[in-house]
């Protein structure tokens, strides 16, 4: 194993030089980033169905353990938006001990993703894809935040969404008017300090506001104190989940989706931060750290975390130059639980809930979601809209697998379309192509060579894949009377998959019944090479696969002969 490409990006920077102006820079990027964090986390718990310390324990543990062992330079990590709809659902499946379990395994998978390099496939999940579900996790997140902003006495919220709003219509009548006014006056203020003073950290100044009005005047609203009782001062002590075979096939679905949505969320994360800075993250090293980081904080009583786009750009617009500005973050966070836990339990729900709304509608990409669906393909927009209410209405599970499935399938439509089994000689498309095709401007176009009148010569272009491979068994069919020889020109095919292979295993078979002579022009050496472990170049003879069709011409008019 090469050490030297696993080694931590923090170890890495500190190796090529690290000052303590540079040092200063941290401490004074990742204190600004531990003042938005810290009410973010207990919202993001309290929204997940935990209580607000669980998100304090993340965003110490996991921030601390991503930036030091991750791939990216600015990576801030903890509890996120994204996780929340599926934490909610796993607690209310399996209770927060399955939630551990979950997060563990998914952990595993993380650290396995990572050993095997998988990080450059995840990226390539399909845009629609991202945006659908990301948006529907902003409404989810919405949706659920209404309980408190209204301050409605609902005791248990059900996780789907249409099931939620009927709650609400029952509830309607029981407003906490006090708690809507401190909601909408906060929601007021956050949007209004963003826009004004946007470097200014707004959630804070909301909560000590709303901390201050609901305290003195004593008004009847539910607050953090109220609802979950005294925040602890320290980080727990660490404990293992509570294994058994029965517990692991109950919650392993939900953690593939926890490992698959915590690595897409933390490497869309460090492509943000690439494209803000011009730096370039290690995709591998930031699966390792992810997957270490969420079995750490599982271990010391937090829940899932990922990497956090919003806490990411504030470290980078806030002047981090290295990954210690993120664990500075997370060591200022437990600072900050020890010295202010007391104070910590007087913010208001209705608060976090105005935050959780802010912080909803820009992980929603409202605008990109409406260019997929009014301006872009008919394929995409399809793609986009399933993605996006099948996670509303059913689960997120359900909305990315069907989001990616569909995404396969169309991309598969594509590349049949594109792909083509066309008569060079009499410059017509076959099958699925309708239009006349104009003649190739080049010295091998088959235009410009002399081919007998025995010999029939097609083209395949573009990949050979399972999508097409049923184009060739008909292309005989098509042809009034076998030709002597028969070539088949592969120059434009990059590559060819197993079915492509059959399927030319048959037409040789078909070629052979009929009395004709099967010579393949223009072959790459990758396929050749697929072709030989398969014996299929041993079956068609090593002189019927010519590498252009001078020599496929040349091979045709020696078998013309021989016959």
């Amino acid at each position: 194993m090469n050490l030297k490409y696993w080694l931590p990006r923090s170890i890495c920077v500190l190796r090529e030089g690290y000052s303590l102006s540079r040092f200063s820079s941290d401490v004074m990027a990742g204190t600004t980033v531990a003042i938005i964090a810290l009410p973010l986390a207990m919202a993001f718990a309290i929204a997940s169905g935990v209580s607000p310390e669980k998100g304090l324990f993340t965003a110490i543990v996991a921030g601390f353990v991503i930036s030091f062992l991750g791939g990216s330079r600015y990576q801030i990590g903890g509890p996120t938006g994204a996780f929340v709809v599926v934490l909610y659902t796993v607690i209310l499946k399996h209770g927060y001990d399955g939630l551990v379990l979950a997060t563990f395994l998914a952990g595993i998978m993380l650290i396995l993703m990572g050993v095997f390099k998988l990080g450059t496939i995840i990226k390539y999940i399909p845009y629609p894809v991202t945006v659908g579900f990301t948006t529907g996790i902003a409404l989810i997140i919405f949706s659920s935040q209404i309980k408190d902003l209204f301050g409605l006495p609902i005791q248990k919220m059900p996780a789907v969404f249409t099931e939620q709003w009927s709650l609400y219509a029952l509830h309607v009548v029981d407003i906490n008017y006090f708690a809507l006014i401190i909601g909408l006056a906060s929601l007021g203020i956050l949007l209004k300090l963003r826009h004004l003073f946007p470097r200014v950290p707004a959630p804070i100044i909301v909560i000590i506001i709303s901390s201050i009005i609901v305290y003195i005047f004593k008004l009847p609203v539910e607050t953090i104190g109220t609802k979950f009782g005294a925040l602890p001062s320290m980080l727990p002590s660490p404990e293992l989940p509570v294994f058994s075979l029965e517990k692991i096939r109950a919650v392993f679905p939900d953690a593939i989706t926890i490992a698959l949505l915590g690595a897409i969320e933390s490497l869309l994360t460090c492509v943000v931060a690439d494209g803000m800075t011009g730096d370039r993250h290690h995709s591998n090293k930031e699966l390792l750290a992810q997957g270490t980081a969420n079995i750490a904080s599982v271990i010391f009583g937090g829940i899932a975390a990922t990497g956090a786009i919003a806490r990411t750009a504030t470290n980078i617009k806030a002047g981090a130059v290295s990954p210690v500005s993120g664990m500075v973050h997370a060591l200022m966070l437990l600072v900050f639980m020890f010295l202010f836990s007391k104070f910590i339990v007087l913010i208001p729900l209705a608060t976090l809930a105005a935050i959780l709304i802010v912080v909803a509608w820009n992980m929603s990409e409202f605008h990109h979601f409406k260019a997929i669906a009014l301006k872009s393909e008919r394929n995409d927009a399809v793609v986009l809209l399933m993605t996006f209410f099948l996670t509303v209405l059913i689960d997120l599970n359900t909305g990315v697998q069907t989001g990616i499935m569909l995404a396969a399938l169309l991309f598969i439509k594509r590349m049949v379309d594109v792909t083509g089994i066309k008569d060079r000689r009499k410059d017509f498309a076959l099958l699925l192509e309708d239009d006349e095709e104009s003649l190739e401007n080049d010295e091998n176009a088959i235009a410009c060579k002399i081919v007998p009148e025995e010999v029939e010569v097609y083209e395949i272009d573009g990949p050979f894949f399972f999508g097409v491979a049923d184009r060739l068994k008909n292309v005989l069919d098509v042809l009034k009377f076998p030709p002597k020889v028969f070539i088949l020109r592969m120059r434009h095919v990059p590559m060819i998959d197993a079915s492509g292979l059959h399927a030319l295993e048959e037409f040789y078979e078909l070629c052979k019944d009929n009395g004709t002579t099967l010579v393949l022009s223009g072959v790459n050496a990758h396929i050749k090479i697929k072709m030989r472990r398969l014996g299929f170049e041993t079956q068609i003879s090593v002189q019927n696969i010519t590498n252009n069709i001078d020599q496929a011409l040349l091979r045709a008019n020696q078998i013309l002969k021989e016959n």
